[in-house]
């Protein structure tokens, strides 16, 4: 069966299970040798890249529907989720479906919501679902060289710019970095994010008055240099400054 008859026959199912005009569309961020990355989706139809979003059911809430359909398209569980936007250009995503009638579901007007998302790529392995070639993490400075669909780049960078908009009120880092890191891999996923440099001594005294981090008796062995202290994220007060806001920042 190829690509165009897979969406046919979804299709009149989609009608009777989920609710029209409705979408959701996560943008999951990861961070992976000293690069952020996005999860994303290649399409058997047309192979072009999307987020991995979806549909909602007529009897799930929302953020049910946003759980469901990660675990079913890429395999992810457990992620930090937050809504960020609505997208709803018209003909937003009736172009990509061109190729079908007006009757198909896929090419009615949708209203999207944008889920921001972190996750930390080694948790978990991607799993792709029957429509898609495949499911990975690209990296932000090559997704100007895939061919992205719909308004899917546009959510990507609104989904950026809110998450530098939020790291300057709430804590970041226990979704995407490992369970024991050093403070200058803090730094760079900071960095990464903000897209600058930051003054190392600031970034330290800054970071560690925020009382969220937890100095290990251990030390990253193996480099050139002296071996950095490792540290892990206090998650009482990560929580705490999660719920409300970071002071001394």
């Amino acid at each position: 069966m190829d690509s165009k008859q897979q969406i046919l026959l979804r299709s009149d199912e989609a009608k009777e299970i989920y609710l029209p005009h409705l979408s959701v569309d996560p943008v999951i961020f990861g961070f992976e040798n000293n690069g952020l990355k996005v999860l994303m989706l290649q399409m058997n139809y047309r192979e072009k890249w999307l987020l991995p979003g979806g549909y909602v059911r007529k009897d799930e809430d929302l953020d049910d529907a946003v759980i469901r359909i990660l675990k079913e398209r890429a395999g992810i569980t457990d992620a930090y989720l937050e809504e960020f936007g609505i997208f709803g250009k018209k003909d937003r995503s009736e172009f990509f479906f061109e190729d079908f009638d007006e009757t198909l579901f896929h090419k009615q007007r949708f209203i999207s919501i944008g889920y921001l998302a972190l996750y930390n790529p080694s948790n978990t392995t991607l799993v792709k679902d029957d429509l898609s070639n495949a499911c990975e993490w690209i990296y932000l400075d090559q997704l100007g060289k895939i061919d992205i669909a719909m308004d899917h780049r546009e959510i990507i960078e609104k989904a950026l710019l809110t998450l530098r908009e939020k790291i300057s009120i709430k804590p970041i880092g226990y979704n995407l970095l490992p369970e024991k890191f050093t403070l200058s891999e803090l730094q760079k996923l900071y960095e990464v994010i903000l897209g600058k440099e930051l003054n190392r001594g600031n970034f330290y005294r800054k970071i560690k008055n925020l009382g969220i981090l937890r100095k290990l008796d251990e030390q990253r062995r193996g480099g050139a240099h002296k071996a950095p202290d490792l540290y892990s994220f206090d998650e009482e007060n990560y929580n705490k400054a999660l719920e409300s806001g970071l002071v001394n920042w």
